[in-house]
Order: C-alpha cells, then structure tokens, then sequence
C-alpha cells in the first residue's frame, strides 16, 4: 500500500473507531476488564471491623498505636490483541471482508484501551506468529498498531490458533485481557492452549464471520477457491442437498467452536460482516459487568 494512501486510512479509521471508543465504549470498558488486583493506597488508624492482616506494622511500632494499610484497585490494565492475519480472512461478500471488519474492531479496542490508560500490544498470526508488537501506551503506539492492522503481509495463508494463544501465554508474563480475533477456520483442536491461557490471563474471543459462511446462494456452478491452500473446486450452488450439507457444516462448526470456548471458560461473541459490530461488543461488556 502506498504511503500517502495508508496515512488517510490510519486517518480514517483513527477518526471512525476513536470516536466509538470515546462516547460509547469507554464506561462499559471499564466495568466488564478490572485491573491486576489491590494496590497499596495509603495507612490509616485501625477501625473496629478492619481486617488485622492489613495492619501496617512498622507504622503501629512507630506512632504507638495501630494502623492499617489501605488498598485500592489497580485500574491499569496490559490489553492484547492476539490477530488472525492468514488467507481466510480476505473473504466478504457484505459491505465489508472479514479482515477488513477484524481491522475496525481491533482499533476500536486499541482505542478504548488507551482511552483507560491501558497498556497495548498485538500478536499477528497464521499457521506461526508473524509478528510480536510488546504492550506500551501512547498515541504514536497506537498509530503503529493501526498501521500495521491495515497493511500487515503474512509469510502464510494458514492458521494455527492453539500456536499463537501458546506463544502469547509464555511472552507475556503478567495477567492481561487478551482478544483473539479470529474467523476461527483452523482443523486443529485448540482448546487446551486456550484453557491455560484462560487461567493466567483473560481471554476474550471474537468469531468474525460473512453471512455466506452460513447460507450459499442459488446461483448455479461456482468456482470456490480455499484461500489458505490453494486447492480449487466446483461448487452447484443449485442444489439443495449441497446448500443444507454447507448449512449442516456451518452448524456443526459453530457448535463444535462454542463447546471450545465452554471448555476454556472464555467469552466469546461472533460477529456477522454485515452487522452492527457496536451492538456486538456492548452486549458482550455487558455480560461480564
């Protein structure tokens, strides 16, 4: 992508997604991902019902009378972004393809994340991580992130969830809210991966997903192309029994995807190419408020 053509669309969705980040995202953001834990605050002197285990002793010793060490909690959070980048996502036949909607929210997220002060970093994956950007803070970080959200080039067409959950499990080492964000095609059985990830951090998935994934149209022969592997085939479209045998697969994928996220404890929302994804993501700070 040419430099002057990336600056307006950093400008663009920088202007589209910092907007929702700062009049619709912001409170529910806060409520639905506390921080780390208790933080020390301040001392004060012991009152009836205080819990002796905060009594500060140093300070008792040394003004002669007892004194307990108040906590608030730690608002600050690390947020990352765990980002399917392989060939399945080019894929839209709605307003958008999937990799462009993934793109949106992710910023979106960023900039609520920044709105709180938070600490963020992305991991881009495929069949391997292909890039790890380290969690910090600020504008210029953000703009980074963006930018390379919007003109990131994959080595591989393939995917390997379970590889990339792995990796950010043993990179990051303090607890963090982590967002996968993810068509989720991947033959591969990642649950474990996600269920010691969920354990040490918390984890959020978001299905991106087109309507087409769900229904195939009446419109003859088609040529299908599996964008991860290369491999080509026909399709007749006409045929009742192949569009309810895609239906039935669709099916089975969700539930097979949905007993994953179960089995890991994780929060999960899927996310349609052609629907309001504010919608989405509210309903889903909500449910953990």
């Amino acid at each position: 992508m040419e430099t002057e053509e990336l600056l307006q669309k950093v400008r663009k969705i920088e202007i589209k997604t910092k907007g929702l980040s700062n009049n619709i995202f912001a409170g529910e953001y806060h409520s639905a991902f506390k921080g780390r834990g208790m933080a020390f605050s301040e001392v004060r002197e012991y009152q009836y019902g205080d819990d002796v285990r905060d009594i500060d002793w140093n300070v008792t010793a040394r003004l002669g009378k007892p004194y307990v060490k108040v906590f608030e909690e730690e608002r600050e959070l690390t947020v990352m972004l765990l980002v399917d980048v392989s060939g399945s996502l080019d894929f839209g036949t709605q307003k958008q393809s999937k990799r462009q909607l993934l793109t949106e929210i992710a910023a979106t997220l960023a900039f609520s994340a920044i709105q709180n002060n938070d600490k963020i970093g992305v991991i881009f994956f495929s069949d391997k991580v292909e890039k790890f950007i380290p969690p910090k803070k600020g504008r210029k970080h953000i703009l980074f992130i963006i930018r390379e959200l919007l003109d990131f080039q994959p080595e591989s067409n393939r995917t390997d969830i379970g590889k990339a959950v792995e990796f950010m499990t043993n990179a990051i080492k303090k607890r963090c809210t982590v967002f996968l964000l993810s068509d989720f095609f991947d033959g591969a059985d990642y649950s474990n991966q996600l269920t010691v990830a969920n354990r040490r951090h918390d984890v959020v998935a978001l299905q991106i997903y087109d309507y087409r994934m769900m229904e195939l149209p009446n419109i003859g022969i088609i040529k299908m192309l599996d964008a991860e592997t290369g491999e080509e085939t026909f399709v007749d479209t006409s045929s009742k029994a192949v569009r309810r045998a895609h239906h039935e697969w669709w099916v089975n994928h969700q539930k097979s995807l949905k007993n994953a996220f179960t089995r890991s404890n994780v929060d999960n929302v899927s996310i349609r190419t052609d629907e309001d994804y504010v919608k989405a993501l509210m309903g889903l700070f909500k449910r953990r408020i």
